[in-house]
Order: C-alpha cells, then sequence, then structure tokens
C-alpha cells in the first residue's frame, strides 16, 4: 500500500485541481486534446467477455469525440498473450497492450510498455480529472503497477464471488450462504448433495490451463494462510498452511459433479445456471450470463456474496487487466492510445460502461445507489476489493511455465493420480528449477511479483 500511495503522489496535485475546474472543461479536454491527432489510428486486442462487448458498444462516442479510429480484434484468452509478445517482439501493429495480472511483470520488464508518467507529465493529453486515486487501490496495484510504477489503468477487473441459487439453500434450511470454507465443507456440503439426482452443492472450474493453476488450485491456498512462495522465493507448498488448504480441496470434491476436473469457466457457470449444482465461486463478470433468461434458469433465485472465508480470513480470487500504451507504437499513436485508455476508465463513462454490461474499477460508481440496487454482485464485489493479495497469481515473467507445471500436477492431485504432497514436492521442484534458470536466486533479478 505504500507503494501505492508513492505511485498515486505523483499525480495528487493534477487530481486536487480537477476539483476546482469548471464542468465544462472536464467535458471538452478530451476534444481539445485530440484535435492534433484527428486521423489517427491505434489497435489492440479484446476479448469475447462482458466488459470488452460493453467497451464496443461505447466506441462509437469516442470515435466521433475524436477522430480516433480505434481497430481492434478479438481474440481467445489462451492465445493473447502468445499473439501479443509476437507482436510486440516482431514490433508490429499493436498500439495498445491488454495486459493480465500475471503479464505486467514480464511486459514491463522487457519494456514493451510504457510507464504512464510519460504521459501524464504533459497535461495536453491528460485528463484533468484523472484521478489515480479513484480507483480501488487494489486494483491499480496489482493490474497496472510493477517495480514501483504504474504501467496500466485497471479494466475489466473481477474478483472471485460466491453465486448461489438461494431457493436451493432455502429449500435445504438455509436462509444465508455460507461465511466461511469450513461451512461449505461441514454444513452446505451434505445437505446440498444428492448424487442419486446429480444434484451437487459447489462446482469448482479446474479445467487443466490456467483455470487449473489459478482458479483452482491457488484460491485454495491464500485463505488457509498458505503460498506458492515463501520470501526467499522457494516453494511453500509443504508448509502446513498450504497442505491444508490443498487437502481440503481434495476433500470438497465429494460435494462436487463428477468430471470437475474438466469443467472450465463455462460448465461451472452453465451447472450453476441449470440448476445442477447450488453454489460457485466465480468471476463477477459471469454475472450477466448468470441473471440472462436466455443462459440461466435461476431467475429470481440467484444471489451474490462474497467468496468464503477461510482460517486466514477472506483472500478471495483476484484477476483481470489494464490497458497500457505500447512502447514500439509512433508518437501520436501512443498519444491517442493514451486518451482512449483514459477514456475507457474513466469515472465519466462508468456508469455507462457498467450498464452496458462491464465492471469498472472505479470507487464512486458503486456508491451509486441504482448501481448497487439493479446490480446484486456490487456490494460483494466492493467488499471483495477492500482486501486482497495483488500477487494472488505471481506476476513476475516466470508464471506462465510455472503455471503449466501446477496446472499439470494440479490436475494429477484432482484425479488422485498423486497424493497431495506428492503433486506438492513435484511442484516445488519444478518450479524452483525455472526460478533458478530466470536468476531470481543468484540475485541477477529482485524478488518481485
Amino acid at each position: 500500500m505504500k507503494r501505492l500511495l508513492r505511485i498515486c503522489a505523483s499525480v495528487l496535485a493534477l487530481a486536487s485541481a480537477s476539483a476546482v475546474m469548471p464542468h465544462a472543461a472536464h467535458a471538452d479536454w478530451l476534444e481539445d486534446a485530440a484535435k492534433p491527432l484527428k486521423g489517427t489510428q491505434i489497435s489492440g486486442i479484446f476479448l469475447d467477455r462482458p466488459g470488452y462487448r460493453a467497451i464496443i458498444k461505447l466506441l462509437p462516442e469516442f470515435e466521433k469525440k475524436t477522430g480516433i479510429k480505434v481497430n481492434y480484434e478479438i481474440v481467445p484468452y489462451e492465445n493473447t498473450r502468445e499473439k501479443e509478445v509476437l507482436n510486440f517482439t516482431s514490433q508490429g501493429d499493436i498500439t495498445m497492450a491488454l495486459v493480465d495480472l500475471v503479464w505486467i511483470g514480464e511486459f514491463a520488464e522487457n519494456g514493451w510498455i510504457e510507464p504512464i508518467e510519460k504521459f501524464t507529465k504533459d497535461k495536453s493529453i491528460t485528463d484533468p480529472n484523472l484521478k489515480l486515486d479513484g480507483f480501488f487501490p487494489l486494483l491499480l496495484d496489482a493490474f497496472g503497477s510493477w517495480g514501483g510504477k504504474t504501467y496500466g489503468l485497471p479494466f475489466d477487473n473481477y474478483s472471485g464471488l460466491l453465486f448461489y441459487n438461494s431457493c436451493k439453500l432455502k429449500e435445504a434450511g438455509f436462509d444465508k450462504p455460507p461465511a466461511t470454507w469450513d461451512e461449505v465443507m461441514n454444513v452446505y456440503g451434505p445437505k446440498l448433495t444428492d448424487a442419486s439426482k446429480n444434484q451437487y452443492a459447489f462446482a469448482l472450474q479446474s479445467l487443466r490451463g490456467e483455470t487449473q493453476s489459478a482458479d483452482s488450485f491457488m484460491r485454495f491456498l491464500w485463505p488457509f494462510g498458505g503460498s506458492l512462495l515463501d520470501k526467499q522465493f522457494k516453494s511453500n507448498l509443504m508448509s502446513k498452511e498450504s497442505q491444508a488448504g490443498l487437502n481440503f480441496r481434495q476433500a470438497l470434491m465429494k460435494y462436487m459433479p463428477p468430471g470437475i476436473v474438466s469443467f472450465d469457466h463455462a460448465e461451472a457457470v452453465n451447472a450453476l445456471a441449470q440448476g445442477q449444482v447450488a453454489m460457485i465461486t466465480e468471476w463477477s463478470a459471469f454475472y450477466g450470463t448468470l441473471v440472462d433468461p436466455a443462459t440461466s434458469k435461476l431467475g429470481d433465485c440467484l444471489a451474490v456474496a462474497p467468496e468464503p472465508a477461510g482460517p486466514a480470513g477472506r483472500l478471495p480470487a483476484l484477476g483481470g487487466f489494464s490497458l497500457a500504451v505500447a512502447s514500439q507504437a509512433s508518437d501520436a499513436q501512443k498519444k491517442a492510445t493514451w486518451l482512449f485508455i483514459q477514456w475507457a476508465t474513466s469515472e465519466a463513462i462508468a456508469k455507462d460502461y457498467v450498464e452496458a454490461g462491464g465492471v469498472s474499477g472505479r470507487m464512486s460508481i458503486y456508491q451509486d445507489p441504482a448501481i448497487k440496487a439493479k446490480y446484486k454482485f456490487v456490494e460483494p464485489m466492493v467488499a471483495s476489493w477492500q482486501k486482497g493479495v495483488p500477487e494472488f497469481r505471481p506476476r513476475f515473467p516466470a508464471w506462465p511455465a510455472i503455471s503449466e507445471v501446477v496446472a499439470e500436477w494440479g490436475s494429477k492431485m484432482m484425479l488422485g493420480q498423486v497424493s497431495v504432497e506428492a503433486g506438492s514436492k513435484e511442484i516445488g521442484t519444478r518450479m524452483e528449477d525455472i526460478l533458478k534458470k530466470e536468476g531470481y536466486y543468484d540475485g541477477k533479478k529482485k524478488l518481485l511479483q
């Protein structure tokens, strides 16, 4: 948090000044800033997810105001990093980087993205109402910052939430959701599971890949007091806390549908939406799918709560992206891209963005009584973002390689092909080999994650 305060301090005067500027100045800043850039084309990658569909709906407004053309390609998440890295290393045409939480270290250390201080010092292209301190501190720190510098602004941000079928819980005698993982296992699980009717208490998306490593494996480390690494970047998986979390996950499988290791996000969300399971822990971005009558049978039975707490407290899954200016862009493209990023993540369009299906990283929008009343996910999501772990998944360049190891052996654990202890040792050994080769143990790289 101290690091974040230092980052925000550099623009404090800018944010304060905005409070006394006339409203008209705020309204006109974008048009004025864009005048020299009219006709400039910028490009980036979007995903086929609600947050991107929402900003695409609003794009005509930006293009009309600025005369800047925003080109985008919709790419599956699984291919996005590889496509961006190839583009950056071959000096391609991407001017705006879509940076996942776990890519920020790699992109920043390779010089593929620009620190925002390069642009904020130029008042002619910086929103006088930028207000970096208007973002949730956890999001700006986790998604946009690396090594004490801010590179990107939070966009399409997720919190892990407990989505549940309140009608099923009521039928089982519960008037509220479980507050702890212990309650999920020992109180709710038995009453909400009837395998003979293909009814289960819980579904944990666990498909081998980033879903297994991030959404399944890591979810049961932090709340139990565990972690992937210790302070020296050695494996911490054999600690009693990490082992407790991973063994808990294994035991909880008796209350999950068969074949849970083949469940990706779509399968977990559909299991709740169609009534096979009573609860899932999923990203806030899936709220739209669960309230849509075309994709969900839940109707008024859908309810949302923060993720259950473990022995170490409530430390929910954290995921999402930031938008950053690509270093390879021309000067005009960099300026135009910076204008778009500010606009897309601004307080000015936050309400329109949320109502179009996006999730804003801005705090002020969730204080709107109409937004809180309309969207059930808002209050639990805001509660989740009050405290969390920026390195829920390590954000360093070594993560993609480590993620593959965790996905392989985490899946084998759940399938019963190896014990939790044996799988943890295997992950630890392979992970430390990767980190050694990367230079984390001989001082070549700082122990940043």
